[in-house]
């Protein structure tokens, strides 16, 4: 292992961004306003329940209203898109989130597409991608944020480096890229028809892992000092990357859990209590 390896600790950064929330919430509630996020559950996978369930959580400590909606398995997409209508006018309502994925006869897109964009606090609309990739969003995907806060957090390079992004989902490895394209990295995406991978990935200053593959990232991959951001969660708290082999080659690395997501989650809450802030100014 590397001696000077970092361990890029999320709890650390999140706890950091929760703090500054507070006296904003204040602001709010002095007001008469409470943000407020609405979380949309469908069907009863069990990993996306433990998801809202912390998201639900995390408001209720910071002081945040969670308003929780669920729909059973059956439920249509015209049904979904209604729902999230009636939260688009609800006026106490700031944030919607729609917890990904949803059932397969759902067409998740149009639901994600009916979300109106100052609630879209989770930067899953089309047009919140291209405000994103453009550089000036209101609220750009939460993962790709909480990687790009974790490497401000600590201060790490970004500028002029090759960064590395394997996967390419439009809420997370597309989103991720623009963002460190637009901080002046040069960035290769791979995916699943990636060839050579492995030495693709070896050229990377900078390897976002975001495939969905329990321990899919091999130590070998890894450029000696490079910096690896695990973005993938999958069963049994493992993340995409084999963390004990990639932490022998990286500078810095974020564990599985403790790493980008409960950043992912303070980046929700963040965008929820800006969100608050623009409609009290309207």
């Amino acid at each position: 292992m590397v001696a000077e390896t970092l361990i890029l600790d999320g709890n650390r950064v999140a706890s950091s961004m929760k703090e500054e929330l507070i006296e904003r919430i204040q602001r709010l509630s002095d007001k008469g306003i409470i943000p407020c996020l609405a979380t949309i559950l469908v069907g009863d996978d069990p990993a996306s329940a433990t998801y809202v369930k912390m998201k639900g959580n995390a408001c209720k400590r910071l002081g945040i209203q969670s308003k929780r909606v669920v729909f059973p398995e059956n439920t249509s997409t015209s049904e979904l898109i209604a729902a999230i209508q009636r939260l688009n006018v609800d006026p106490s309502v700031h944030g919607i989130l729609l917890q990904h994925p949803v059932p397969q006869h759902i067409d998740e897109r149009a639901a994600f597409e009916t979300i109106s964009m100052d609630k879209d606090v989770d930067g899953v609309t089309t047009l919140g991608f291209a405000q994103n990739a453009f550089g000036f969003a209101d609220f750009p995907s939460c993962t790709p944020a909480a990687i790009l806060a974790i490497m401000d957090a600590y201060k790490l390079p970004i500028e002029g480096k090759h960064a590395v992004v394997i996967g390419r989902s439009p809420i997370l490895g597309k989103p991720v890229s623009m963002m460190l394209l637009n901080r002046n990295a040069t960035v290769t995406i791979c995916h699943s028809k990636t060839t050579d991978l492995a030495n693709i990935v070896r050229l990377g200053d900078i390897v976002v892992a975001a495939v969905g593959k329990p321990r899919f990232i091999q130590g070998d991959w890894i450029k000696p000092g490079a910096i690896v951001l695990d973005a993938g969660y999958n069963e049994g708290n493992i993340g995409d990357v084999d963390y004990v082999a990639c932490r022998e080659k990286a500078s810095a690395i974020t564990p599985v859990p403790a790493g980008v997501g409960p950043v992912t989650i303070a980046t929700l809450l963040k965008h929820t209590v800006e969100a608050a802030e623009k409609m009290a100014e309207r």
